[in-house]
């Protein structure tokens, strides 16, 4: 059964998400060979349709307004709506991220609708879209799937593979204007804490640091390491708690859900809430100098040793690597 679905595209800086590349894939499955809808919103954002386009998206439409040059859920709402009520689809695709995270049950409210969030796998069978979605802090999957109305779906980052990137795709592209009022509250300025470089709950490399870290300065050779292997760096809630780093870079229950390609947990004992932030990741590598640390249960690959004398030698090996590739 051929369907329209709708794909938000999430700008940040000026630069489209991965999450929304990966979204359109999705949309592509749940589409069933209907039409894929990509949707921008923002000041100044339509010169990103082309790249919707080229990861598959068969049109977008386009929402411009200088009201909604930093999110705010009111603002995004309406102009979701607007776009919503015009195409009127079958299927709706977010990322999980902040931002879906906030307007995905909003539009949810409105429309009256289900919402399956936090989908890490979409396939169809037996005539039906079935999501997959984590329980339990990822102890746990479950299937899920609409039986009636808009098929509504936030997907995890890093869980669903964009298409190949077709330069040669073109679509039509449209504006829709939409009277942004009412909002109830105004973004004058956005400050990141977070570290500058890849975004952490898209990062396909992460390197993260617990209290083993002793401190702020015991970060930095993590840092290294991930600059040599284009990642991020993330942190327990214990190294947090103690000021070796910024709440922003939390991964946990409490924190942010990453599934990269390749975790490196460096000092990390493994406490459970911290296991679901990121237990689902491809590849876990730990470093403790504890060998009953709990880390070591769910790493593919375990390390003991200090940190400060192991990390370094991968970095210096990761370097040699570069070098010869």
């Amino acid at each position: 059964m051929s369907r329209k679905v709708v794909v938000l595209g999430e700008v940040r800086d000026g630069s489209l998400r991965n999450v929304s590349f990966e979204a359109i894939a999705a949309a592509k499955t749940v589409a069933e060979g209907g039409e894929v809808v990509g949707v921008l919103v923002g000041d100044s954002v339509s010169a990103l349709s082309t790249e919707l386009i080229q990861f598959g998206a068969d049109r977008v439409v386009v929402v411009e307004d200088e009201k909604l040059k930093l999110y705010t859920s009111d603002g995004y709402a309406q102009a979701l709506l607007a776009v919503l009520d015009q195409e009127k689809p079958e299927g709706l695709i977010l990322g999980h991220t902040s931002l879906g995270k906030d307007l995905s049950p909003r539009i949810a409210g409105k429309l009256a609708s289900g919402l399956i969030s936090d989908a890490t796998a979409i396939e169809v069978a037996g005539g039906n879209v079935v999501f997959t979605r984590p329980i339990y802090s990822g102890k746990a999957f479950e299937k899920k799937i609409v039986t009636e109305g808009l098929i509504f779906a936030t997907v995890r980052p890093n869980n669903i593979a964009p298409l190949e990137k077709d330069e040669g795709r073109s679509g039509d592209v449209s504006a829709l204007s939409v009277e942004i009022k009412d909002l109830r509250a105004i973004i004058k300025e956005v400050v990141r804490k977070a570290s500058e470089g890849v975004d952490l709950s898209e990062a396909k490399v992460v390197i993260s640091g617990g209290r083993g870290v002793k401190s702020a300065d015991g970060f930095q050779p993590l840092k290294e390491l991930a600059t040599v292997l284009g990642g991020a760096v993330g942190a327990s809630r214990g190294a947090c708690d103690a000021d070796y780093c910024d709440y922003s870079l939390q991964i946990g229950q409490t924190g942010k859900v990453v599934t990269p390609d390749l975790y490196i947990a460096c000092g990390i004992s493994g406490a459970i809430q911290h296991l679901a932030g990121m237990s689902n990741s491809k590849v876990i590598v730990a470093i403790n100098k504890d060998p009953e640390a709990n880390i070591f249960k769910v790493a593919d690959y375990g390390i003991v040793g200090d940190l400060f004398e192991v990390v370094p030698l991968l970095t210096e090996e990761f370097k040699k690597l570069k070098v010869h590739s």
